[in-house]
């Protein structure tokens, strides 16, 4: 079987295996025996979580892709304890049109550890410069988002096609922001601002502070959702945090840096993370977020 020529005939032919995973991830989720946790990561709990689910759904996808198309560059969360590694061509991005697969196969494991529903198995489609394609599929609920550079996001039921799937475009987004780990030191620069004409005030999600087993907060995810109206993050790693940014953006959200100006081309990062990024449903909720960051002294990151 040749490569696809196009993004979205990646997606297309990628869909149906998607599916699939997230069924396996569903069904398990239940009785998922947590795997020891990576190293390295420090106390957050949210980098070094790793199920079985992780490590089985990255070995899925990787069959499927040396299968169909044998020659494609792949990098995938768990490259490092897989044994299909060592037969894709490259992990790393190439040369213009030569493009990269990521894939985070459980993002938000500690939320799906715990049996939350807003967990999801993220794909996407890396150029050198930027993003041309991404999908993330939310078994639990029963939907999945895909986004095509230049022409937005959509949203559909796991039964339906990417043909059948709707534009979306979050209007009036809940009034909370979403603060990555190691944001902290913002929080207290957004407790006074107020979101809209009326006065609400932002609820602010810190996942170092505010995550609960037992309740579950809102995941970056909620940007697709209209559950975030932005967030800040310290960094967007190329598989997860930065694929959000932009679909999110795709679908209207503005996206900078920390310190308000536009993300470099992926080809310019290292170690498959993009910068701080602030994320703002419009641009007064932008400004808002870059105002705290600065204030506490992250806006020059």
């Amino acid at each position: 079987m040749l490569p696809p020529t196009t993004p979205r005939q990646i997606l297309a032919a990628l869909l149906p295996y998607l599916k699939t995973a997230g069924a396996y991830a569903q069904q398990i989720q239940a009785k998922i025996v947590a795997q020891p946790d990576k190293g390295g990561k420090g106390d957050n709990f949210f980098a070094s979580a790793l199920s079985d689910a992780d490590l089985s759904i990255q070995t899925m996808m990787e069959v499927v892709l040396l299968g169909l198309f044998p020659t494609v560059r792949f990098y995938g969360e768990e490259y490092e304890q897989t044994h299909n590694t060592k037969y894709f061509r490259a992990i790393d991005l190439g040369l213009q049109d030569d493009y990269l697969i990521t894939l985070d196969p459980i993002d938000g494991t500690q939320f799906y550890l715990d049996g939350h529903s807003n967990y999801q198995i993220i794909l996407a489609v890396l150029n050198a410069d930027e993003y041309e394609a991404a999908i993330a599929i939310t078994p639990a609920q029963g939907i999945y988002y895909y986004t095509l550079r230049g022409e937005g996001t959509f949203k559909g039921s796991l039964a339906q096609s990417l043909e059948d799937c709707t534009p979306i475009q979050v209007d009036q987004p809940a009034p909370a922001i979403c603060l990555g780990w190691q944001m902290g030191d913002v929080v207290p620069h957004i407790a006074d601002l107020r979101s809209d004409p009326c006065g609400n005030r932002y609820r602010v999600y810190h996942t170092k502070t505010d995550y609960s087993p037992q309740t579950q907060i809102p995941n970056f995810n909620g940007l697709l959702s209209g559950d975030l109206a932005g967030a800040v993050l310290a960094k967007g790693q190329f598989i997860d945090g930065a694929v959000l940014a932009f679909m999110a953006q795709e679908m209207g959200y503005i996206v900078t840096t920390l310190a308000g100006n536009p993300l470099p081309p992926l080809h310019t990062c290292t170690n498959y993370l993009r910068p701080g990024m602030v994320i703002g449903s419009s641009p007064q909720v932008h400004q808002d977020l870059l105002n705290a960051v600065a204030a506490a002294g992250l806006g020059e990151a």
